[in-house]
Parts: structure tokens; C-alpha cells; sequence
């Protein structure tokens, strides 16, 4: 049952990721604590290591089926994607560190504030390209580290930070979180790379759960059994919104896992 589940969540990871550049993390995150729950308070900290996992295949998929025209707007950074790589190392070592059940209720915060910033503050609903002749600005690379940091250490893959700057930078949504997917590689990659050379939870025999250092392998198949074939759908026939109806849609999905965390 659990393998259907996270099959049935897989097709949903796919939506998330080309609709909203999430590459997974956030919805697999809570399923895979749920699913894992028999590994008491190690569960957050596989689930983030699973979710990095994900997101790097989802996401580099994402990236090689987007037309190249698209892509072209993060010419030039370089520097970012670097700062995104070296705050991720950090983030995930810091995860590898850090007790779980702080970790968990950082997440849930974190969301609820990223959910009050999206609603709050202007940029985000109505794109800041309206009141700009010259078009998007570029991203500032320094925004990198911390970004990348913060999304390793939680296993969310920084489209929740890179989507909304990329809105007040100037881009639609459908530009902002196509190009979420790349940017997420950059952070994923690096978060997987720690996450595959830890030492296996000791509770993993007990429960059963098949580990790679703190990936499940199990819960990673079954995921991206049900996001990759979405994705490649998805990417060729993707469906029309209005703007302020995805940015609207991009903001309940948050909080529909931020729920989720909570119970």
C-alpha cells in the first residue's frame, strides 16, 4: 500500500515540478515521513535526503526536455548557480547534524512564512514586470548561498525562494518556475552527493526501509515512477493558466503542505 501511495504521489511531484519548478521536494518530503514513520526520529532526516534525491532527477529531467530558447534567460548565471551549489553543501551537512524534530518544525515555519511573504508583500501575485519597462532583472548571485543553504537543510530544493525572486524580478510565472528546475539541480546535486555518503540509520533493518547513506531507495523508485512519465506529458502539452491564477494556485499548494507537516 505504501508503494501505491508514494506511486500516486509521484504523479504528483511531476505536476508540482513542471507547474511549479518544485522538482518534488515539497510534497515528497511529508509523504516520505509518513511512510518512514517507523523510523521514529531519523524519519524528517531520510525524508530529506529521499526528497534531494528526487528533485535531482525530476528536476534535470525537467531541465533537458525545456526548449533552450527558455533557458537562455539565466545566461550569465554562473556565479549564482555556484553560490546555490556551496550553500547546499553546507545546508546538508548541516541537516546531517541537526535533530530532527527542530527540523521539522523549521520546515513547517518556514512555509508559513513564505506563505505570509507571497500574500503580503507585492511582487508575487502580480509580477513586478508590469511596472518595469525594461524588462526581468537578473537574480543577484549572492542571494546563492543562503538560499541554497536553507533549502538543503530543509529538503525543499529552493524554488519556494527562487520562483518568488524571480517573480519580482520580473517573470511571469511560467518563465519563473520553468526555470526553477535548473536552479534547483544546482542545489539538489551537491544535498544528494552528502545525503548518499552517510552511514545508514541503525532503525532501517527494523523497519525494513531499504537505505542508501539516508536515501530511501524504495520511497525514491516509487516516486519517480509516478512523476517522470507527468513530466515528459506535462512539458510537451503543459495547461494554460491565467498568471494570477497559477501564482494563486502556487501559493494554496504551500499551504496544503504545510498541513500536511502538521498532521
Amino acid at each position: 500500500m505504501d508503494f501505491v501511495v508514494l506511486v500516486g504521489v509521484g504523479l504528483l511531484t511531476g505536476v508540482t515540478t513542471v507547474l511549479f519548478g518544485f522538482g518534488g521536494g515539497f510534497v515528497a518530503v511529508p509523504v516520505v515521513v509518513w511512510a518512514d514513520a517507523a523510523l521514529g526520529a531519523d524519519a524528517m532526516r531520510v525524508a530529506t535526503a529521499t526528497s534531494a534525491l528526487v528533485m535531482v532527477v525530476n528536476a534535470g529531467f525537467a531541465t533537458a526536455v525545456t526548449p533552450r530558447r527558455v533557458l537562455r534567460s539565466l545566461r550569465g548565471s554562473g556565479p549564482l548557480v555556484l553560490l546555490l551549489a556551496a550553500g547546499a553543501a553546507a545546508g546538508a551537512f548541516a541537516a546531517r547534524l541537526a535533530p530532527a524534530e527542530p527540523v521539522r518544525w523549521a520546515f513547517i515555519a518556514y512555509v508559513g512564512l513564505t506563505i505570509a511573504d507571497l500574500l503580503l508583500r507585492p511582487g508575487f501575485l502580480r509580477p513586478a514586470s508590469e511596472a518595469r519597462a525594461d524588462g526581468p532583472r537578473p537574480l543577484p548571485p549572492l542571494l546563492g548561498a543562503p538560499i541554497g543553504a536553507v533549502a538543503a537543510f530543509l529538503g525543499v530544493g529552493g524554488s519556494v525562494m527562487t520562483v518568488p525572486a524571480m517573480r519580482r524580478a520580473g517573470h511571469p510565472m511560467r518563465v519563473a518556475t520553468t526555470l526553477a528546475n535548473p536552479l534547483t539541480l544546482a542545489i539538489a546535486l551537491p544535498a544528494t552527493a552528502v545525503a548518499l555518503t552517510v552511514a545508514a540509520v541503525p532503525a532501517a533493518a527494523d523497519a525494513r526501509v531499504h537505505l542508501a547513506g539516508l536515501v530511501d531507495v524504495g520511497a525514491a523508485a516509487a516516486l519517480l515512477l509516478g512523476a517522470l512519465p507527468v513530466i515528459a506529458v506535462l512539458r510537451r502539452r503543459p495547461p494554460r493558466f491565467g498568471d494570477r491564477t497559477h501564482a494563486l494556485a502556487y501559493v494554496g499548494l504551500l499551504g496544503l503542505v504545510a498541513v500536511a507537516m502538521l498532521f
